[in-house]
């Protein structure tokens, strides 16, 4: 059985495949990764991260 967290949530392609070739695959991969480190990532917006935040908030986690 999969949850949400095994997943990425749906964000556009290329923030997607930065978070992918950055070795991210999950959003469970994402709790307590800083968000500059993520910012810095080619082809993440401000629209992205805000997504990828909300979806960690929904399972009491969140960037670091």
């Amino acid at each position: 059985m999969t949850s949400a967290l095994d997943a990425l949530p749906r964000i556009g392609a290329p923030a997607t495949r930065a978070l992918n070739n950055a070795g991210y695959a999950t959003l469970r991969d994402l709790a307590g990764v800083p968000l500059a480190e993520l910012a810095k990532l080619h082809g993440m917006g401000p629209k992205a991260l805000g997504i990828i935040q909300h979806s960690l908030e929904e399972h009491n986690l969140s960037l670091g």
